[in-house]
């Protein structure tokens, strides 16, 4: 190995304990209650060690935000491929690999919590998060309501909004008290709202009703999104 991998591989490293020393405080003390020094000390760095890496806390907040959760895109995104009523059961899935991962939800939490304030700096990053999320669901159950499978007389923008509320604020109750079972509670949501939303429910009291929007159509092109 040369001397300059050598200092590569020190340097990913230490990035990389920096990344993990920020995303525990931050998870604990949220993004204002934790200084630059406490994270340069917990690293066994100066903060200029730590500015090296990254240039500012707000700069550290962000690429810990780019690299944290882009797995977690990844899987998200995964999910979202299920269309319709399969939704719900992948999104079941996705409460269940949640609840392995407390110190993810933990710091997601804590920042999204934060963000709310317009001035904090990851406002922007957690809007346009939630605004993807929004459209990515619409997408796939659109897909459903065209295909049939889905009440056509249902407000799907203002269901997204629900079922986005359920998920987080069974969160939320979980990391507050353990015994919270948000695996259980989100497969009872679930299960209700696919009863609700089968199109087969609304047939005979909607029909003639809904007019063309419960008639079973061609699944929409989502390539564009």
């Amino acid at each position: 190995m040369t001397r300059g991998s050598a200092r590569t591989d020190r340097g990913k490293q230490s990035r990389a304990a920096i990344l993990g020393a920020a995303a525990a405080m931050f998870a604990e003390n949220g993004y204002r209650g934790t200084s630059l020094a406490a994270i340069a000390s917990a690293v066994d760095l100066t903060q200029q060690g730590v500015l090296h890496y990254f240039p500012s806390k707000e700069a550290l907040l962000l690429a810990l935000l780019d690299e944290k959760y882009h797995e977690d895109g990844r899987l998200l995104l995964a999910t979202m491929e299920h269309d319709g009523l399969d939704l719900l059961s992948a999104l079941k899935s996705l409460v269940e690999h949640n609840a392995v991962v407390p110190d993810s939800v933990r710091l997601f939490s804590a920042l999204t919590t934060e963000s709310v304030s317009s001035n904090h700096p990851g406002h922007a990053y957690f809007v346009e998060r939630y605004r993807k999320v929004r459209e990515r669901l619409l997408s796939s159950l659109e897909v459903g309501q065209q295909l049939g499978h889905i009440r056509g007389d249902v407000d799907l923008e203002q269901l997204v909004q629900l079922i986005v509320a359920v998920m987080d604020g069974l969160q939320i109750q979980w990391l507050l008290d353990q015994r919270v079972d948000m695996v259980a509670s989100f497969s009872l949501f679930a299960g209700l709202l696919s009863q609700v939303l089968g199109a087969s429910r609304a047939d005979g009291a909607s029909n003639g009703h809904a007019g063309s929007r419960g008639q079973r159509r061609t699944a929409p092109d989502r390539s564009h999104r």
